[in-house]
């Protein structure tokens, strides 16, 4: 708390923050994600939708267009699900009560005790990567900080130490020292001031910890994807199904069984066979990759100029080129957006 009053020089626009609302929202962007990439999303949100009750009453497609490229798309449909829940529940004011904040869409421990701790000041310790570092090498604790033991281990250390007179202030102090003392790579251990004390540091175990179980290799997925293009409009699909990229956008998609058959894919013989005749098909070059959290997702992409009346789905419609840039669509396919000319092949 000493170092948190006199050298804790992190700058970010939540910290501090006294709104529920927006130490909510910061939350659900920061999950899995960088603060450097978070930041901006954050700021675009609390512009477009600076109060619950605007944010309950947005268009899903709106919110999850500005969510575009975040990922872990399962958070905004709980974002959308919890601030509708606490405008029709809870008269738009989150509730102080760290029970009731949990059985929250979207919220779990972490983020419950945050917005207990930083929004009303009740004594709940907030356990996130940066404070599973700092209290794994300060008390050498080698427990994996993955698994269902370790997580439970690591909060009750963290409930330990916490300074219930100050939780919120002492829950920023600890994180912060994470980000910027007790780094990942390159800790600042010779002018640690828990150096002393530190058993990692003592036993020379600091580079090794917090462990990690070992992980299975993710699955691999191969996508074809066909562009279907007619009179200047393009076919599109929004994908319901509880899969991945679930209530984004996709062009008319072909799983294959494996990368040699993406590889050897033929879209014309493909569309000729399944959809119709095609007037013109051009081939992207090259693979297009997107890791997810536990799948590889490997793509090709292929643009498709028909003149007839095409086989497909009836849950997708036709939509102007000029209006891809509105809808929300998966990062290997806005790459392939962003590409200057791309509909010109």
């Amino acid at each position: 708390m000493q170092w948190h009053r006199l050298h804790n020089r992190r700058s970010m626009p939540w910290k501090g923050e006294p709104d529920p609302y927006k130490i909510w929202l910061s939350e659900i962007i920061l999950q899995q994600t960088r603060v450097e990439q978070g930041l901006g999303y954050y700021l675009r949100f609390i512009e477009a939708y600076p109060t619950v009750f605007s944010l309950a009453s947005a268009r899903d497609a709106d919110v999850f267009k500005l969510w575009e490229g975040l990922g872990y798309y399962s958070r905004c449909r709980n974002l959308l699900h919890t601030a509708r829940t606490i405008v029709d529940e809870f008269r738009g004011s989150f509730p102080a009560d760290y029970g009731q904040l949990v059985k929250l869409k979207g919220i779990g421990p972490y983020t419950a005790a945050a917005i207990a701790s930083f929004g009303f000041g009740l004594p709940f310790a907030v356990v996130d990567g940066n404070v599973i570092r700092v209290l794994s090498r300060f008390f050498n604790n080698n427990t994996p900080f993955d698994t269902l033991s370790g997580k439970k281990i690591f909060q009750e250390i963290a409930d330990r130490v916490l300074d219930t007179k100050v939780p919120g202030a002492f829950n920023q102090a600890i994180m912060d020292f994470g980000a910027t003392v007790c780094k990942p790579a390159l800790p600042l251990c010779n002018i640690c001031p828990l150096n002393k004390n530190c058993l990692g540091f003592k036993e020379d175990k600091v580079q090794e910890l917090p462990l990690r179980q070992k992980k299975a290799g993710k699955k691999e997925r191969f996508f074809a994807h066909l562009i279907i293009r007619k009179d200047g409009k393009i076919w599109i699909r929004e994908r319901t199904e509880k899969d991945i990229w679930r209530h984004l956008n996709e062009f008319f998609l072909v799983e294959l069984p494996s990368a040699d058959a993406l590889l050897k894919f033929d879209a014309l013989h493909f569309c000729q066979d399944k959809l119709v005749n095609t007037q013109k098909i051009k081939a992207f070059p090259g693979i297009f990759g997107q890791a997810l959290t536990h799948q590889l997702i490997k793509s090709r992409f292929f643009l498709v100029d028909i003149n007839g009346s095409p086989l497909l789905p009836e849950e997708g419609k036709w939509i102007p080129e000029t209006a891809l840039p509105q809808y929300a669509f998966p990062k290997t396919i806005t790459r392939i957006l962003t590409h200057d000319g791309i509909f010109s092949l």
